[in-house]
């Protein structure tokens, strides 16, 4: 007779299989019963309605997202293949949000079909999906990413409310700016006879200073005779962007966002301090070592205390000769910590003499990164090619809505946010949104939030201003400021947080 753990195994077995198909929804009828049952009790196996399942992990917490925010896109593609075969297609919102490198989980995810029913379908964790009866674009005008069904950016941009102009900028600057000429969106505005839509894009285009397409669209609709007057949709205007589309999505949303966020960031910090003595300045980030470590530790989930910070700063944590401190996952972190601060110490020394901080961040964080996993290589947790750099793989942050750029994007995105840190001159804009963006595109497979404080105070330093702490009994605080600037474009809540700790 089987034993339970061999049962399992079967589970397993028979879930490891349908993975292996590409199966990122999971139907009840894919599993027998007993599998099924004894998957979920095990938490490997997690409902999102009735019928239908994701693979989970169950060293999760009862009731955590995060599982279903990293299934999110899979799911839901699976799914709405199986309710419409091929005739559906996310809304031109939504399309256009993807296509511009926003991969955040909405709340309620619409979708077009002529199969629809006009009904909401619950999902867990307060989403769900809406189904809309409505027409699709044209074959040639519908791209699949990833099992999504899209409106191209053209169509996305006729099709789009006029609100989303107003309720996300950041995309739609993304995606204008994405349009290759004229002749790309003029064919659908013709054929539908879209003179208000014309006059809509004309204005926006022109917002974001092209000022030929504007004028080829109002010259083509009015020489077909369509009355075609010019409208602005966008609340703001920000610098001009010119035509991008050369540019990937995701390193034009980083530009953008920099240029949005920075104007409510800006007054916002107290008057800088001046500049300091650098011996002074560097005594103080010693003496602060201990506190800093344990409170930025402590934040990511490692078990620490002073004692044994001490015992690593003092060089008594010995792996080669105690098997404990060899095995002791949070001695290792403790370990790379102080190694990586000392790093960061001599990129402060730097910036203090005069060296541009956005320079010496690009080139030094991956020494900071080698440093803060280089004891978990010696101690053989962690393979040596995990030092080579950046990620290489998709990577989730635990229950938030935000899914940090595919790998290609990420290598895109990260040279822009260095350029944008390298020629930023406010010291806020630099500490708020060096923190923020650097976590936003999560370059690395661990270790992003450590990296990010340690990046925020080599722009504190930069400044003027004093190292500053992230107290561990903040983390919520912390966190969901973090998630506001993400889910919600909304940095100052994140702005504000950071200057309350920099005042403590």
């Amino acid at each position: 007779m089987a034993t339970p753990a061999e049962k399992l195994a079967s589970s397993l077995e028979a879930l490891q299989a349908l993975q292996k198909q590409g199966k990122n929804a999971i139907r009840s009828t894919d599993l027998t019963r007993a599998h099924r049952e004894r998957l979920t009790k095990n938490g490997f196996l997690s409902e999102v309605m009735k019928g239908w399942y994701i693979p989970a992990r169950p060293d999760e917490t009862a009731g955590e997202s995060t599982a279903w925010y990293a299934s999110y896109w899979g799911f839901c593609a699976d799914y709405l293949y199986e309710r419409f075969d091929d005739n559906w297609c996310l809304s031109p919102e939504q399309s256009l949000a993807i296509l511009t490198g926003n991969m955040v989980v909405p709340t309620q995810l619409l979708v077009r079909s002529p199969k629809a029913r006009n009904k909401v379908t619950e999902f867990v964790h307060g989403t769900s999906l809406f189904d809309v009866t409505a027409k699709l674009p044209d074959k040639t005008q519908i791209i699949t990413i990833d099992g999504l069904r899209l409106f191209s950016i053209p169509a996305a941009l006729v099709a789009a409310a006029p609100a989303s102009y107003s309720q996300t900028p950041v995309e739609m600057r993304a995606a204008l700016a994405s349009v290759r000429d004229s002749s790309e969106v003029l064919g659908l505005l013709l054929d539908g006879g879209h003179s208000t839509i014309a006059g809509r894009l004309a204005g926006a285009f022109r917002n974001i200073g092209r000022e030929r397409v504007a004028n080829d669209i109002l010259a083509a609709m009015r020489a077909a005779d369509y009355d075609v007057r010019e409208d602005d949709p966008f609340d703001t205007t920000l610098p001009p962007i010119g035509d991008r589309h050369d540019r990937s999505p995701v390193s034009l949303r980083i530009e953008l966002m920099w240029q949005q966020m920075r104007k409510d960031i800006i007054g916002m910090f107290p008057e800088q301090e001046g500049a300091p003595d650098i011996k002074t300045y560097l005594s103080n980030v010693d003496e602060i070592y201990v506190t800093d470590a344990y409170n930025s530790l402590s934040i990511e989930g490692y078990r620490v205390s002073a004692e044994l910070i001490e015992k690593v700063r003092q060089g008594d944590w010995n792996p080669d000769a105690n098997e404990q401190d060899r095995e002791h996952r949070d001695a290792l972190a403790a370990r790379g910590y102080w190694q990586a601060f000392q790093s960061v110490r001599k990129s402060i020394e730097a910036v203090l003499g005069g060296e541009n901080p956005g320079n010496i961040a690009d080139k030094k964080h991956r020494d900071w990164y080698r440093e803060l996993f280089g004891p978990s290589i010696t101690a053989g947790i962690l393979k040596a090619s995990d030092l080579a750099g950046y990620r290489n793989m998709p990577v989730f942050i635990r229950r938030s809505k935000h899914v940090p750029p595919p790998v290609e994007a990420m290598r895109d995105a990260m040279p822009t946010f260095f350029k944008l840190l390298e020629s930023e001159t406010d010291p806020a804009v630099r500490i708020v949104l060096g923190h923020f963006i650097f976590v936003y595109i999560h370059p690395y497979t661990d270790g992003n939030g450590r990296l990010g404080r340690f990046l925020m105070n080599l722009m504190m330093a930069a400044g003027g201003y004093s190292w500053t702490i992230i107290p561990v009994e903040r983390r919520d605080e912390y966190m969901a400021a973090l998630e506001i600037a993400s889910v919600e474009q909304n940095i100052i809540p994140f702005a504000e947080f950071l200057t309350d700790c920099m005042q403590a």
